[in-house]
């Protein structure tokens, strides 16, 4: 069997046409990973669904609150750490929303940054 120019070069360029298909799957599997960890200044996509989730439960559960609705306090959660910020009317106000918060399933830690309008 005689080999010609042509076919070597054949098996040639197919063992690049693979070799640079793995190496691209490799490429994105690396960079696909590390685009969803989280570090300690940003959360990772399930934190960042948690965090979510977290926030709309104690947005609930201030709202839902039978003696005060807490129309002015926002919350921003960021790894399981709420922050309360905003505005309330009594000291009973701020502390009962903190209250509420700490109660929340997913909270890790309470920043109570109300403020009690004078």
């Amino acid at each position: 069997m005689v080999v010609t120019n042509n076919q070597t070069n054949n098996e040639y360029m197919k063992k690049i046409s693979s070799l640079s298909a793995a190496l691209l799957l490799a490429v994105g599997t690396v960079v696909g990973m590390t685009g969803c960890a989280g570090d300690r200044y940003h959360q990772s996509t399930g934190e960042h669904i948690d965090d979510a989730a977290t926030t709309e439960r104690v947005n609930s559960a201030l709202s839902g609150d039978a003696m005060y609705k807490y129309p002015g306090v926002k919350v921003v959660t960021f790894k399981g750490t709420v922050q309360l910020s905003g505005f309330v009317d009594t000291r009973d106000q701020k502390s009962r929303a903190d209250k509420l918060a700490k109660g929340v399933e997913g909270v890790k830690d309470v920043v109570d940054n109300i403020t009690v309008k004078q």
